[in-house]
C-alpha cells in the first residue's frame, strides 16, 4: 500500500534492544522478501510505526528506557496490529500480561529461527490473505479496489478506498487523527489533517443511511474516529 509522498507500510517492524540479534533477524526475514525496519528502544519503535505502519511488530520486552508492554499499550490503543513478543521473560504472568494486553503469540528467547519464521508466516497469512472484507452490506474486494453496497458497487477514489478499509479492519476501535492521516496520506505529506475531515464526509455520504447522523463512521471527540 503506498503513502504519501512515497512513504510504503513495511511488512515487519522489530522492537529489539540486542542490535546483533536484531540484524540476524532482519537478515532472515528480508531473505523471505518482507520489508523490515528495526529500532532498539520503545521511543523509536513508536515513531517509526507512527510514521510508516507496519503489518506486524516483533517485540521484545525488556528494552531500555520504556518496556515492550508500553509499546504494546501504545500500538493497541489505535490499532490491531498484529504483535508478536519475543523475550526472555519466560514467567507465566509475563506471558498472560503480554496476552492480556493484546499480543498475537509469545515467543521465548532464544527461539529456534525456522518456528520464528513459520509463526511470521502464519500470522500473514491468517491476517492479510483474505482478499476480501464483510461489513453487513459492504463487500470490499482489495484485488480490484471496489466496494459494493446492497449490491451496488460505489465509487471511491484511492485515498477514500484506503481510508474505508482501515476503518473498517480495526472495527470498534478508536483511531486517532494522527494516526489515520500519517497511514494514508504519510506523515511527510504536503496535505493538512483537514483532509482527512473532508474524506470521512464523503464516506459518509456514501455509505451511511443519514450522513448527518452516522451509525457506521463515528466521531470520537477529542480523539479520531471509529467505525461500528
Amino acid at each position: 500500500m503506498a503513502y504519501g509522498d512515497g512513504l510504503v507500510m513495511i511488512d515487519i517492524l522489530i522492537v529489539e534492544d540486542n542490535k546483533e540479534l536484531a540484524d540476524v533477524l532482519c537478515d532472515f526475514l528480508r531473505a523471505e522478501n518482507y520489508t523490515v525496519s528495526a529500532a532498539q528502544n520503545a521511543e523509536k519503535g513508536l515513531a517509526l510505526y507512527e510514521k510508516y505502519g507496519a503489518k506486524l511488530i516483533v517485540l521484545d520486552i525488556m528494552l531500555p528506557g520504556k518496556d515492550g508492554f508500553y509499546v504494546l499499550e501504545k500500538i493497541r490503543a489505535k490499532s490491531n496490529t498484529p504483535v508478536l513478543i519475543v523475550s526472555a521473560k519466560t514467567e507465566k504472568d509475563d506471558k498472560l500480561a503480554g496476552l492480556d494486553l493484546g499480543a498475537d503469540d509469545y515467543m521465548e528467547k532464544p527461539y529456534d529461527i525456522d518456528i520464528m519464521l513459520a509463526k511470521i508466516r502464519g500470522i500473514f497469512r491468517r491476517r492479510y490473505s483474505l482478499d476480501e472484507l464483510i461489513d453487513g452490506d459492504l463487500r470490499i474486494n482489495k484485488l480490484n479496489q471496489t466496494i459494493v453496497k446492497s449490491d451496488t458497487e460505489i465509487e471511491m477514489t484511492g485515498k477514500e478506498f484506503e481510508l474505508l478499509t482501515l476503518l473498517i479492519e480495526n472495527k470498534g476501535r478508536t483511531l486517532s487523527k494522527e494516526y489515520l492521516f500519517n497511514t494514508i496520506w504519510g506523515s511527510d505529506s504536503e496535505s493538512e489533517q483537514q483532509t482527512l475531515t473532508v474524506h470521512i464526509k464523503r464516506l459518509r455520504e456514501k455509505i451511511e443511511k443519514d450522513p448527518k447522523k452516522p451509525q457506521k463512521i463515528l466521531t470520537v471527540w477529542g480523539v479520531g474516529y471509529k467505525y461500528l
